[in-house]
């Protein structure tokens, strides 16, 4: 490699990242007719060597590396990886990058080779970290030291999960599988990423980076390779791991390797920050302070192996290679594969007998040197570098034709996921590596043509592969608008937004819904906040709008629905909640912060306004009730003390309470008529109000208990009409919908009524089972054995009579004059004609045929009497009292009943 030292003076560059030290060479190079730069990767020397074809133009610059060659007639400037650096081309510039990289242990020696040996005719450049001024001035002693500090500041942030990451960060990995990993979470959380690895292609590796670059993705995620003088806009570096397989073993990280990752942070005057994620534990202080500081441990010895090297026989050249290093400072370098193929193949008898001519060594060295792309066994990489020599040793002195192609044609399928195409994509580079050494191949422009094609197809199907994976297209086009200032977001008639022509998301009501992912799972990472908040923020007037029509809405295009919420234009716009009392909900309204201040007043006013007219105007009685009991006493509207508790208990008990639980005290009568104006009635079992038994004003009471126990879903009500049905629901949900429970029978009140009402006159007249349960069949809708259940329930037995009759009777006989139920207030030795139950008075309305007649229906409501014994109690005031009681029962006709019948026992009963 070396050229001349006379009159060659030599500079080291020094200093931490973003320091401009590459940009500086290029610009150094540029000054001479000539120069070479040597760059550590193949993707930074295609990058380099595109931004130099830009300032000089194609003709004049030349790209080497190990399986590309662009070499135009008189180019004037080379760009090279370190491996690949030409010797005797005599330029006048030459520089090497990351001279730093002498310390490596698996690629060191190549770059002190450089150090030791490669030197421009009137300029030498050397740059890297600050940790090689103590080397090189000992191998170099007249060097001149340029140190050049970090245009912008770097600092540590600690740890954050993947999901917490800032937008423009890198994360970093150190293998492909971690690589991938991280980028499949990345694309599940924040929408994509793109990757880069040191095995891609230029191509493939170059439409990842624009992809970040244009700010399609906001994250990358990378190997170590981004270490290594790759230019991006990155603002923050985050270490996944802190440990890395070196290919011997896994060692942690140093510090100086840390530092030139995270240095990647921050672009020329922008700084950056560096920190952990995922399982990395956070740094230590101390560890923190040398990265932030660029101090780190000096280089002490530089890899070496002889490049001297004795082609006389196979053993001179594998002793060559062994020898020790000349002096102190320098250590022997780890043998590589190389060398490891080299001695290998020199054990055999086959190749001994064909290497016994020093061009016959040289080539054998030369297949050794053959790159293990496809990282095989060191059997496998062996057996090719043997191959691929007995061809070079052939009659034909090339590779075959045939076999070349056969091995490359099988790779020309741009088809399969990531892991296949990265593969074909590592073995042509292995042919891409043969076409392009010296002598190899009979056409090398050919073979050199077709690798490359075969590759930036490869590369292209790759590149899309990864695109898919690992970026969501959709979500990163909604990021990409979200910070154009000139966002356009569209609303279409069924409320579906759109950005940029892509759906992010439904407005219903006041409230914006995310869209759902491809996975089906709603948007929850930052981004898809930070794009929901912005969308709401566009929609600002589109809520004003709404709110505006919904206040001036007419009442009709406002609803209730059964389950307690408001629905208006199609959507939910509240619900309702619990409130100060039963029959008075709470409106909650469900709406974005984005409706707000009058807006957000004018719609709740609105709602609230129309709940309490529904409740007036469907619960008219209940109303009226509320209004009495708050009356102040002594008022016109006020009831008196045992009425007003009455009153109270059907208010707070959504218009219906159960007889045996009511203490009913004072003048029953005075009640009564108290009640009467708010259609109260006081049945066998219940003191209700049957307007309220009306299907929209049961299920808005049903609604309203439901909301008040606070109940997470609201019972279904039975259909409407229906009297009777088996149910699960809870009692008071019952009760308040005008329903009673027995046997697990919910029964309606007035229903109810009837049901007893039937029973008593059946009783009275005799009839027997066979002739009643059918009434009682059609009354609630049930069968047989369900209605035989509930009249059990009931307190009514079937009891048998003769030739096999049965008939149904009450269990115990209540006494005629019963304390819970009101009666109409008599003189004193008064008593009532009639036996309980025939036509008592607390009987309700009947309906229909009756005892083989037609029976009047009674209007019902406000104003009324609530029982046929306030009637009677009226006709006493206007025709005088009754009779006493002796000369009632002389008048009163007798039953006469056939004594061989076989209900005369039972009828002699109320003879009596």
């Amino acid at each position: 490699m070396r050229t001349s030292t006379l009159g060659s003076r030599v500079t080291a560059v020094l200093g931490p990242t973003n320091t401009g030290k590459t940009h500086f060479a290029i610009e150094r190079m540029l000054a001479h007719k000539t120069g070479m730069i040597g760059l550590p990767l193949r993707l930074l020397a295609r990058e380099v060597y595109d931004k130099i074809v830009r300032l000089k133009g194609a003709a004049q610059v030349a790209l080497i590396t190990g399986e590309e060659k662009i070499i135009p007639q008189g180019a004037t400037h080379y760009v090279c990886t370190v491996e690949a650096m030409p010797t005797g081309l005599g330029t006048a510039f030459l520089a090497v990058d990351e001279i730093q990289l002498c310390a490596d242990p698996e690629r060191g020696h190549v770059f002190t080779d450089r150090l030791l040996n490669a030197r421009g005719e009137e300029e030498t450049l050397f740059m890297g970290a600050d940790t090689m001024r103590g080397a090189i001035q000992r191998f170099i002693p007249k060097t001149y030291f340029l140190s050049r500090s970090r245009f912008s500041d770097l600092a540590y942030t600690g740890p954050k999960k993947l999901t917490r990451l800032p937008r423009r960060s890198a994360v970093v990995g150190f293998s492909s599988e971690d690589v991938y990993g991280i980028a499949e979470m990345i694309r599940t959380h924040r929408g994509g990423a793109a990757v880069v690895l040191g095995a891609l292609s230029p191509r493939t590796r170059n439409a990842q980076v624009a992809l970040y670059q244009s700010g399609e993705v906001d994250f990358l995620v990378a190997t170590d390779a981004i270490g290594m003088g790759l230019n991006m806009d990155v603002d923050h570096v985050a270490f996944s791991a802190l440990e890395k397989f070196d290919g011997y073993t896994t060692r942690p990280l140093r510090p100086e390797e840390m530092g030139q990752i995270a240095g990647r942070a921050g672009r020329h005057m922008n700084d950056g920050t560096f920190g952990v994620t995922g399982e990395a534990q956070p740094l230590e202080a101390e560890l923190v302070s040398r990265i932030e500081n660029h101090h780190y441990d000096p280089v002490r010895v530089l890899q070496w192996r002889n490049s001297n090297l004795a082609f006389v026989s196979l053993e001179a050249l594998v002793q060559s290679l062994d020898e020790p290093p000349p002096t102190r400072g320098l250590v022997k370098a780890r043998p590589s594969s190389d060398l490891i193929a080299l001695r290998t193949l020199a054990e055999q008898d086959e190749i001994k007998d064909r290497t016994t001519a020093p061009a016959q060594i040289r080539l054998l060295w030369d297949a050794c040197q053959m790159p293990d792309f496809n990282k095989l066994s060191t059997e496998e990489h062996v057996r090719l570098v043997r191959t691929i020599f007995g061809h070079l040793m052939s009659d034909a002195g090339v590779l075959p034709e045939d076999w070349l192609s056969a091995q490359i044609n099988r790779l020309d399928v741009p088809e399969g996921d990531v892991s296949t195409l990265s593969g074909r994509l590592a073995h042509i580079r292995t042919w891409t590596y043969a076409a392009n050494r010296p002598g190899w191949v009979k056409d090398p422009g050919h073979w050199q043509e077709l690798t490359r094609s075969i590759e930036d197809r490869l590369s292209d199907a790759l590149h899309e592969k990864l695109t898919q994976r690992f970026i969501d297209k959709r979500t990163s086009v909604l990021m990409r608008s979200l910070r154009e200032e000139d966002m356009h977001i569209a609303l279409d008639d069924s409320g579906g937004v759109t950005v940029s022509g892509e759906a992010i998301g439904k407005l219903e009501g006041f409230r914006f819904t995310s869209a759902e992912t491809a996975q089906g799972q709603a948007l929850q990472s930052l981004e898809a906040r930070a794009l929901r908040a912005a969308a709401v923020k566009g929609l600002e007037s589109e809520f004003q709008a709404r709110a505006r029509r919904l206040s001036f809405a007419p009442e009709e295009e406002i609803t209730l629905s059964e389950h307690g919420r408001l629905w208006w234009d199609g959507a939910v716009v509240a619900k309702l909640i619990a409130g100060a009392n039963p029959i008075s909900p709470t409106v909650l309204l469900l709406a974005d912060e984005s409706l707000s201040g009058a807006s957000r007043e004018g719609v709740q006013r609105r709602l609230e306004d129309w709940i309490k007219k529904r409740i007036a105007a469907k619960l008219t009685l209940v109303t009226a009730l509320e209004t009495a009991i708050e009356a102040k006493p002594g008022t016109e509207e006020a009831l008196p003390g045992e009425a007003r508790a009455i009153a109270h208990q059907l208010w707070e008990n959504f218009g219906s309470i159960d007889l045996a639980r009511t203490d009913l005290r004072g003048d029953r009568g005075a009640i009564m008529r108290a009640l009467r104006p708010y259609g109260v009635w006081f049945g066998r079992r219940a003191v209700y109000l049957p307007k309220l038994l009306r299907p929209e004003a049961a299920s808005l009471l049903a609604l309203l208990w439901s909301v008040w126990q606070k109940l997470d879903q609201v019972p279904t009500l039975p259909r409407a009409g229906l009297t009777s049905f088996e149910s699960e629901a809870p009692d008071g949900f019952l009760a308040a919908a005008g329903f009673r429970k027995f046997a697990g029978r919910a029964i309606r009140l007035d229903m109810l009524e009837r049901l007893e009402d039937v029973l008593e006159q059946a009783l009275i007249g005799g009839e027997t089972s066979d002739i009643l349960l059918p009434k009682l069949v059609s009354l609630l809708g049930c069968g047989n054995d369900e209605l035989k259940t509930v009249l059990t329930a009931l307190g009514w037995q079937e009891m048998d009579v003769a030739d096999g009759k049965t008939v149904w009777r009450r269990e115990q006989p209540k006494p005629r004059r019963q304390q819970s139920r009101p009666q109409e207030p008599r003189e004193r030795g008064e008593r009532s004609e009639k036996p309980e139950g025939e036509g008592g008075e607390n009987r309700p309305p009947r309906h229909g045929k009756h005892r083989g007649g037609h029976h009047k229906k009674r209007p019902q409501g406000e104003g009324q009497v609530g029982t046929q014994a306030e009637a009677r109690g009226e006709n006493r005031e206007k025709h005088g009292k009754r009779p006493p009681r002796q000369d009632r029962r002389a008048d009163k006709p007798q039953i006469t009943v056939n004594p061989d019948s076989p209900f005369a026992s039972l009828a002699s009963l109320f003879q009596k």
